[in-house]
C-alpha cells in the first residue's frame, strides 16, 4: 500500500468500524485521520511491509509483515466485513507468509488473535499457525518458515 491509498483505507476502516473493533483488535487504528494514515503508510522500512487487499479493484482488506526482530516477523491483518467468510483473508495471509519465506527470508512469524475472535483463529490453524502464549487479551501464534 502508498501513502496515496490513505484516503480510501480510512473509509473502508470507518465503514467497518464495528466489525473491527468488536474484538478490540483495531480500536487505535479506526481512529486514525488520513494524515495518519499516510504517515504510517510512507513509513515502510526495508523489513516492513503493508499489502492491500483488493478484490475487483476494490480495497476490502489489508495484510502487514513486520519484521521486528529478522528473520521473526509480526503479521497482521483485517478484512472488511462484507466480504469475510470467502477465502480473502487466507488466500491473502498465505501469499504473505509466501512472501516473507521467499523474500525475507523469514523463519518464523507471529500473529495475535483477541479472545473471541473464532475466524481468525481458524484462519491461523488453516495456515499452519499454532498457538503458542496466551495473554490477557489475546493469543499468539507461531508458524515455523522450513
Amino acid at each position: 500500500m502508498l501513502s496515496a491509498d490513505a484516503q480510501e483505507l480510512q473509509q473502508l476502516m470507518m465503514r467497518n468500524r464495528a466489525h473491527l473493533t468488536a474484538h478490540g483488535d483495531y480500536l487505535d487504528q479506526t481512529q486514525s485521520s488520513v494524515s495518519d494514515l499516510k504517515a504510517e503508510l510512507t513509513w515502510c522500512a526495508e523489513r516492513n511491509w503493508r499489502f492491500g487487499i483488493y478484490y475487483q479493484h476494490e480495497l476490502i482488506g489489508r495484510v502487514d509483515l513486520l519484521g521486528i526482530e529478522p528473520p521473526r516477523y509480526g503479521v497482521g491483518y483485517w478484512l472488511s466485513e462484507a466480504h469475510t467468510g470467502n477465502g480473502f483473508a487466507k488466500q491473502a495471509v498465505g501469499a504473505v507468509v509466501d512472501f516473507a519465506a521467499a523474500t525475507c527470508g523469514a523463519s518464523d512469524l507471529f500473529a495475535g488473535v483477541s479472545h473471541g475472535n473464532t475466524p481468525s483463529v481458524g484462519l491461523l490453524s488453516r495456515l499452519g499457525f499454532q498457538p503458542v502464549a496466551r495473554f490477557d487479551t489475546y493469543t499468539r501464534y507461531h508458524l515455523a518458515i522450513r
